[in-house]
């Protein structure tokens, strides 16, 4: 049932071009980390979000916009620091990386991407044409300040396209040691179908038909409408309502809420704007007499879409309010801007797996770093993951 996303372009917008960084086919690039507070500035914002414009793949969670408020809210003591690569003096490449003690429940030290619970994606933002040239550098900088780290390690990253086919060329030549330590599908709405059609296609015929009484259901009860944002109108009002709405139901009653931690509050409202004001920002309601029931709110990186945050109000749940905001999301196919959407969600999420049905392949991958000894240390506890791997498989 599920198509392979693999075969989606999955790149930036720009990609079928030459860009504006990288003028020679092997450009010299700069390796340098820097506390993130050096990039909260407004030349060096422009810089990173010129690189975001042309970046080989695209990554909302590593933009500036989203980034930035991320490490103000989460890492107020400066341990995240970005390591930046220049291209012939252009800023070529973005990741954030941490150094960590504990490897998940082992204590195994490590190099690592830096994501948090809000951030879904770990791709870097790499400037297109430097992918290969990026790898081999990031790889160098590792091995040269590997520390008493065992090994360089990625999570939350996409198992298909140009910057996963790089790594994987780059650690090839260089005979490196790697290897995915953990792979997901999750859902993903593509489809060359329009939305009515997809819609017949992806649910049957009693599910369609359930959808629509409780839809005539709530229409009974009062206006019930839905309403798109695509830029900044009521930004403020409609985050202060959706952070209302998430705090009113489960989430609020176990303290998992964003508005219940001053940090996750602080950057949820930072990202809506940010997003908003850069053009970055889809948003849906369901409105019954004049008040949100329902709220989704997703990023916009052409040519796709990806997953952030829904809530809902659970006074309504009998009218399943969520599910029907999602099935109204699936108008984006009907856009030529939008190519596809990835839901950012976890494997099992009923809703986004049975609505969209497209697979994107998410993993963490564990590459081997510094001299002979340390990769022959990292190679034992490879081989050990690999084969806890393959027995879980087999269960």
């Amino acid at each position: 049932m599920a198509s392979n996303a693999a075969a989606l372009d999955l790149s930036a917008p720009n990609s079928g071009h030459s860009s504006p960084f990288v003028q020679n086919p092997e450009p010299v690039l700069v390796t340098s980390l820097r506390d993130w507070s050096e990039f909260d500035t407004s030349e060096r914002i422009a810089r990173w979000d010129s690189l975001a414009q042309w970046a080989c793949e695209p990554n909302p969670f590593y933009e500036s916009w989203y980034l930035l408020p991320s490490l103000r809210a989460l890492d107020p003591g400066g341990d995240v620091k970005i390591l930046c690569f220049c291209a012939d003096g252009q800023l070529a490449g973005i990741m954030p990386v941490r150094r960590s003690s504990r490897y998940y429940t082992y204590p195994l030290p490590n190099i690592a991407n830096w994501v948090h619970p809000n951030c879904f994606l770990g791709t870097p933002l790499v400037a297109l044409g430097c992918e290969r040239a990026f790898w081999r550098a990031a790889l160098a900088w590792a091995d040269g300040h590997a520390g008493n780290s065992l090994f360089f390690h990625l999570s939350q990253m996409p198992l298909a396209g140009p910057l996963h086919e790089a790594l994987e060329d780059v650690i090839g030549e260089q005979k490196r040691p790697g290897g995915i330590v953990m792979r997901e599908e999750r859902a993903m709405l593509a489809s060359p179908l329009d939305s009515e059609d997809y819609f017949d296609t992806v649910c049957s015929k009693k599910r369609r038909k359930e959808l629509r009484r409780q839809l005539n259901k709530l229409n009974e009860l009062g206006e019930t409408d839905f309403v798109w944002h695509w830029d900044d109108t009521d930004i403020a009002s409609w985050t202060e309502d959706f952070l209302r709405i998430e705090s009113s139901g489960w989430k609020g009653k176990s303290g998992s809420a964003l508005a219940c931690d001053p940090g996750t509050h602080a950057l949820f409202t930072d990202a809506m704007h940010g997003a908003a004001r850069d053009g970055k920002l889809v948003r849906l309601s369901l409105q019954h007499n004049g008040q949100p029931i329902a709220m989704l709110a997703n990023f916009v990186d052409r040519p796709g879409s990806f997953g952030f945050k829904t809530a809902f109000n659970e006074a309504f749940s009998s009218f399943s309010p969520g599910v029907l905001l999602e099935c109204e999301y699936l108008k984006t196919l009907d856009r030529k801007d939008i190519t596809w959407c990835d839901s950012c969600a976890a494997p099992d999420h009923s809703v986004m797996s049975e609505l969209w049905i497209a697979r994107r392949s998410i993993g963490r991958i564990s590459l081997g770093i510094g001299g002979l000894l340390r990769r022959g240390v990292f190679k034992a506890i490879l081989g050990q993951e690999m084969d806890r791997q393959q027995k879980s498989h087999r269960q």
